[in-house]
C-alpha cells in the first residue's frame, strides 16, 4: 500500500496546502500553529515539536514564520525541524529579506506601500518589524524579532547542519531556501527547482 509523503505545515495560519507550494501536489498535509483559533492539527512552536515524532515527516513547510523567533532561538527551531525530519526529507523556508527591504527604508520609504498582499498594502516597516494591522487587532504572534539575508540564512542553515538552496523574490521582498541533510547538490537543485516558485 502506497501511503503519501508527509509534509508539516509549520505556522500555518490559516492557510492550508492549497495556498503552499505542495497545492498540486498528492502529498499529505499536517497542520501545526501556536494559534488555536486557526484550528491546526497540532498545536506547538517551532522550537518545540514535541507533538510530531523523530523522523516522520518528509517535508517541513515554513513560511513567514523563522522571523518571530529572537535570534538564539533560530538554531532550536532548525534543530527541531532536523529532528522530525526523515533522512531523506527537506525543509521550504521563506522569510523577508532585509537587504532589498533597506534598500526601501535608505531611500525614506519606510511606510511607503512596498506591494499590496491580500491584506493590503504592505510597507517596509512591516515587512522588518511585523504586521502592524495584524498587530493593531491584538495578534502579537505577528511581531518580527529577527531577520535574514540571503548569505546570513544560508550560513544559518549550513550551522544546522543543512546544504541549502536559497533564491532571492524581489516581488515580494522575499527570500525562499530549501535545505536537506544528505548534502546531495543534484537533489537540492531538483528540489529547488519544484517547490520553490
Amino acid at each position: 500500500m502506497n501511503h503519501k509523503p508527509v509534509f508539516l505545515h509549520v505556522g500555518c495560519g490559516p492557510k492550508h496546502q492549497d495556498r503552499t507550494p505542495f497545492a498540486d501536489k498528492d502529498w499529505q498535509e499536517i497542520r501545526l500553529d501556536i494559534d488555536e483559533s486557526v484550528r491546526p492539527n497540532l498545536v506547538g512552536t517551532m522550537t518545540d515539536l514535541s507533538a510530531v515524532e523523530n523522523q516522520s515527516v518528509d517535508a517541513i513547510f515554513s513560511s513567514h514564520n523563522i522571523e518571530h523567533l529572537y535570534p538564539h532561538d533560530v538554531s532550536i527551531a532548525l534543530g527541531e525541524f532536523k529532528r522530525v525530519l526523515k533522512i531523506d526529507g527537506f525543509i521550504l523556508i521563506n522569510c523577508p529579506d532585509l537587504q532589498e527591504v533597506c534598500k526601501l527604508i535608505a531611500e525614506d520609504k519606510l511606510t511607503d506601500p512596498a506591494y499590496v498582499s491580500t491584506s493590503g498594502p504592505i510597507a517596509p516597516i512591516d515587512i522588518l518589524y511585523g504586521h502592524r494591522a495584524a498587530m493593531q487587532k491584538g495578534n502579537l504572534y505577528m511581531a518580527h524579532r529577527c531577520g535574514f539575508t540571503k548569505k546570513v540564512l544560508q550560513s544559518t542553515l549550513t550551522a544546522a547542519g543543512f546544504s541549502s538552496f536559497v533564491k532571492k523574490r524581489s516581488e515580494h521582498f522575499d527570500l525562499w531556501a530549501l535545505g536537506e541533510l544528505r548534502h546531495e547538490e543534484s537533489r537540492i537543485r531538483e528540489l529547488a527547482a519544484e517547490f520553490i516558485p
